[in-house]
């Protein structure tokens, strides 16, 4: 908006005439005291002040305006009629004017000069909003890295303290930052800490977690500089996520030999006492098995002997499965595939079920039709499990289906069905892990929870995925999916 300054309404209105006619907004006062108020409420992109006015001539009015911060930028064009001389055009100029307008007005070089300053204006208007907003951008930059900085004093200040070996990476994988334990395994910051020649490669896997963005976890086998002594350490990396993006890495070196060691000695211990254990276990079924054989069922001893052999059989089953572990972590569960008629394996293991459970209703749904390579007895042996599995959580039920299919992608499906407790999301996730058992309850079986890892084992050697459905109160549904042959 322009502002027309004059004591004389008839300039005001030829003036205003001109520059509305040219689609300039116009305001106007008729005193200096009138527009210095107006210039404090209203924004101007340029004056055309009057030099003589009655009161507070021109030059004044212009030199307050030039002395506020608010007003000094706005351009001023003195108009006058009288003062042409050389001295007041100069005084003029000093009192913060930008040029002269000289009565008559000439209409064509008052819209030129009016369209070049206001132009100017906005202009100079536009670069001020620019600083200032470049201003405030450098302010809000200086501010977040100064927090960053103090939150990566902060977490490098926690990672020296701790006492794991500790290093912080960039977005791309370039280590930043690392603890003195470093410097116990590497000489460098950008030479990665080098791992035992039998597990994979330190640098592989961190260059895998890179790529993929995911969250690393290994165990791996490092050692200290000039030693020869080789510890199991937990490899962990969490990327740091802001705004859907990785922006940072943290990762650690944890200790856990001692933890290794204790495990291998259980494992060995629970070797060697399987061993020990099934020879004698072996001579005491013999001859509880020819004691049953030779015992009349109407004898008072015959219950005995039957609940004898039962228990005899549990302690059987649970060495055999001891053994299998011990095979498992000393990676010698080793089995042929060979081709299998899926269907007919299903139908000899129900029928062997249906013996070992009469009082059960085990029934079929579906048959697939295939053929797949597994190794029946070890098959045989996860689904006798699953079925046991069923017996065990299912007290109150004795409906147990088995559900099997061919899906779209090929792949044999099987289910053992079961209408018992249920399990709950969280066991459900770990119900496969070694030694893991589902939370005591007065209605829970006990068990050592090592069939289903054994399980997950023997399946995993089948390149077979497998897993549980469940839902607490209402049953569960353990199924595996075998590849074609």
């Amino acid at each position: 908006m322009i502002l027309i300054v004059d004591d004389r309404p008839e300039n005001i209105f030829s003036l205003k005439s001109i520059l509305e006619l040219h689609s300039f907004p116009v305001d106007s006062a008729g005193s200096g005291e009138e527009a210095l108020k107006k210039t404090l409420k209203q924004k101007y992109a340029l004056i055309i002040l009057d030099v003589q006015m009655p009161g507070m001539d021109g030059f004044e009015v212009a030199e307050i305006l030039s002395g506020n911060s608010q007003t000094k930028d706005i351009p001023i064009i003195f108009l006058s009629a009288v003062s042409t001389e050389k001295k007041f055009i100069t005084k003029g100029y000093n009192s913060g004017a930008i040029d002269y307008i000289i009565k008559p007005i000439d209409p064509d070089i008052l819209l030129l000069k009016v369209k070049t300053f206001v132009r100017l204006y906005e202009q100079n208007r536009e670069l001020n909003l620019m600083q200032e907003s470049l201003r405030s951008e450098i302010e809000f930059r200086k501010k977040t890295e100064q927090q960053i900085q103090e939150k990566a004093q902060e977490l490098h200040g926690i990672l020296e303290a701790i006492p794991q070996i500790a290093f912080t990476a960039t977005s791309a994988g370039l280590i930043d930052f690392v603890n003195e334990n470093w410097y116990l395994y590497s000489d460098s910051i950008t030479k990665f800490i080098s791992s035992h020649p039998e597990d994979a490669p330190i640098k592989d896997l961190w260059n895998n977690a890179v790529m993929s963005g995911r969250e690393l976890e290994a165990e791996v086998r490092i050692r200290k500089l000039k030693s020869e002594v080789w510890h199991y350490h937990l490899l962990t990396a969490i990327p740091i996520i802001e705004n859907g993006a990785v922006v940072k890495w943290v990762g650690t070196f944890t200790d856990i030999n001692e933890q290794k060691m204790a495990v291998k000695r259980k494992d060995d211990f629970l070797t060697i006492a399987s061993h020990e254990l099934k020879t004698p276990l072996t001579s005491i079924k013999a001859y509880v098995q020819l004691l049953d054989t030779v015992t009349p069922p109407e004898t008072e001893t015959k219950p005995y002997v039957d609940r004898t052999l039962m228990q005899v059989n549990k302690l059987d089953t649970l060495i055999n499965d001891l053994l299998d572990i011990s095979k498992i972590e000393n990676g010698k569960l080793n089995f042929d595939l060979k081709e299998t008629d899926f269907d007919q394996l299903i139908d000899r293991t129900v029928e062997m079920l249906q013996q070992i459970y009469p009082s059960r209703d085990i029934t079929r749904e579906g048959r697939a039709g295939v053929k797949v390579m597994a190794n029946e007895v070890r098959l045989e042996q996860v689904i006798i499990n699953f079925v046991s599995n069923a017996v065990k959580y299912a007290p109150n039920s004795k409906e147990i289906k088995l559900i099997t299919r061919k899906q779209e992608d090929g792949k044999v499906y099987f289910g053992v069905q079961d209408f018992g407790i249920g399990i709950s999301r969280a066991d459900s996730e770990n119900i496969f892990n070694k030694f893991f058992r589902v939370s005591d309850t007065d209605s829970t079986p006990q068990g050592l929870g090592i069939g289903l890892y054994i399980c997950a084992e023997i399946l995993r050697k089948h390149h077979a995925g497998f897993g549980v459905e469940s839902e607490p109160g209402k049953g569960s549904v353990f199924w595996i999916e075998l590849p074609q042959k």
